[in-house]
């Protein structure tokens, strides 16, 4: 009898230990996983303010090291694909934010982001932008036109009641400095904001490259790299025809702005742009890599007799130039209907197509000077960005 009891006690614990086993099983295991176990990282060639690692736990670490100029705190995001949103849980102290993708509803804060969205085929994701009037690409003013793109304000103060009411995913934000407290109030509501810093870079490649950081949070990886390889290689291409020229002509740039002229500095995306197609830019050698602050007689001094004129600031015609300086009459380039500009190609709500467009095709905008300053280099080229002044 009481082996029988026994018997009978010991198979019930082995039925409940199956079901116990069995409910183990089928539990969705979540476990914390470890951050420093990179298996691949994204080949960054030329740009200096990013870097993509992709985990063996299949998280993807993005770092962007200057999102600004003179920024002195890396931002480190955690994209995480939503399949294993509910099987991995990561530190949020380690991060500034986490991210699950793809993602489906976002921000952008720049006209230069929009052309990354239009390549890798999800600018049907963009639901809001500030000042929406400087977009120029064809098909976000269809969708400005529609209402599918919300207008946001102005950058400096986002209106954060239309963006609260979007709820997107993230933003990616545009900053000078970390100084926004807009974005500060937008994540304090749980929107992450993801910085962008391609307009830090100096090289006109690596301001292309930036592509690359939009692509992880789509699963655009291979469509971002076929991509920039295309024009990185239209872009050397282009480079090594320029360095073939026999003659290097000297250019000035920029203009004045009440009595402080505004040009290049010499370690600056326009000036690297102007050494790549093998020119003789006179502040060339300076180290500046934003602008140069000068008295116009200094750049009289330097520049009068420069054979050609590229950039000058928003000014469209020579009569425009002439009512707003005389001083404008004494350089040669002037005399001799020798600048170019950009400020004539404009989208259809009269955003400059060069701020927008430029940054991602460089290669367009090399060719432009190229054509410009080495004629016969490219007989058949017609200049896309920079135009003669009116």
């Amino acid at each position: 009898m009481n082996n029988r009891r026994i018997s009978t006690m010991l198979k019930h614990l082995y039925f409940i230990s199956c079901l116990v086993l069995l409910f183990a099983c089928k539990q969705e295991k979540k476990e914390i996983l470890p951050t420093n176990s990179i298996t691949n990282s994204t080949i960054i060639k030329h740009a200096n303010g990013f870097t993509i690692n992709t985990q063996n736990n299949g998280i993807t670490i993005i770092k962007v090291l200057k999102p600004w100029t003179n920024a002195e705190t890396t931002h480190i995001y955690a994209l995480v694909p939503k399949k294993m949103q509910s099987s991995i849980t990561l530190n949020k102290g380690d991060y500034d934010a986490i991210i699950f993708t793809p993602v489906e509803n976002i921000v952008v804060t720049s006209t230069t982001h929009i052309p990354a969205l239009e390549e890798l085929g999800v600018l049907d994701q963009l639901i809001g932008f500030p000042d929406t009037k400087y977009i120029s690409s064809k098909e976000a003013r269809k969708k400005i036109d529609s209402g599918k793109i919300k207008e946001l304000g102005i950058n400096e103060s986002l209106n954060t009641e239309v963006i609260l009411a979007l709820q997107p995913d993230l933003i990616f934000g545009f900053a000078i400095n970390d100084g926004n407290s807009t974005y500060e109030t937008i994540q304090r509501a749980n929107i992450p904001v993801i910085y962008n810093g391609d307009w830090v870079e100096e090289t006109p490649l690596g301001k292309a490259e930036w592509i690359k950081f939009f692509a992880p949070f789509f699963n655009k990886v291979k469509e971002a790299d076929v991509f920039f390889n295309e024009i990185e290689e239209s872009y050397l291409e282009a480079k090594s025809l320029a360095s073939k020229a026999s003659k290097k002509p000297t250019v000035i740039s920029g203009a004045l702005y009440k009595d402080v002229w505004y040009l290049p500095g010499g370690r600056s995306w326009a000036a690297n742009f102007l050494n790549d197609a093998n020119a003789n830019y006179l502040w060339s050698t300076t180290e500046e890599n934003g602008s140069l602050s000068l008295s116009w007689e200094s750049v009289l001094d330097k520049g009068q007799h420069a054979e050609y004129w590229i950039g000058p600031a928003q000014f469209t015609s020579y009569q425009e130039m002439k009512s707003s300086s005389p001083h404008y009459k004494q350089f040669d380039a002037f005399q001799k209907n020798k600048i170019f500009t950009t400020a004539n190609t404009k989208g259809e709500t009269g955003g400059t197509l060069y701020y927008e467009l430029g940054p991602q095709r460089p290669d367009l905008v090399l060719k432009d000077l190229i054509q410009i300053l080495h004629p016969g280099l490219l007989p058949n080229y017609e200049p896309f960005f920079f135009k003669p002044l009116l």
